[in-house]
């Protein structure tokens, strides 16, 4: 179960992990109720605004595709890029859970994104995702000491645990 609180709620609730495949329990319908107790209008949250969002940079468009819907399919909003530096724009327009990257690519690789992604948002988690695992677990490296490294090929199930995983943290 997560706790679930937002600034304008009175109460806090708790609602099943939207991470889950499915939900089992009961959601409130989406608006205000009048708070009987004390009289103060609660807003309740809607199930969209519990989705987690992943910004995706991979430049090998099957690859990208590929994750986007195995991602989405376990129940992620994904924003996805073919560039670091594509990417790296988005980041500074909205937040986001989870950067997902590869680390060779062009414009900016996925180790320079990452450094830039968290010095921007320093609860960001990170995860690469490459052929390369060598080069962002190496001790000179600028990544992100608490990113995670998921070694390609990889199948998607591992993708998806280490992702849940990851954003339970």
């Amino acid at each position: 179960m997560l706790p679930v609180a937002r600034a304008e709620v009175h109460t806090i609730y708790t609602l099943p992990n939207p991470l889950t495949p499915s939900l089992n329990g009961c959601l409130p319908r989406v608006g205000s109720v009048r708070d009987t107790d004390n009289s103060k209008n609660l807003h309740w949250i809607t199930v969209l605004e519990m989705i987690q969002k992943i910004l995706l940079a991979e430049d090998d468009n099957d690859m990208r595709r590929f994750l986007v819907k195995a991602l989405e399919k376990a129940g992620y909003k994904v924003a996805s890029f073919d560039n670091g530096a594509s990417a790296y724009d988005r980041l500074r327009e909205e937040p986001f859970s989870l950067l997902l990257t590869d680390i060779v690519m062009p414009e900016m690789d996925g180790i320079e994104l990452a450094r830039r992604a968290t010095e921007l948002d320093p609860d960001l988690k990170v995860m690469f995702i490459t052929g390369f695992a060598a080069v962002a677990l190496n001790s000179d490296s600028k990544a992100p000491k608490d990113a995670k490294v998921l070694s390609k090929p990889f199948h998607l199930r591992d993708l998806v645990d280490e992702v849940n995983k990851l954003l339970a943290a």
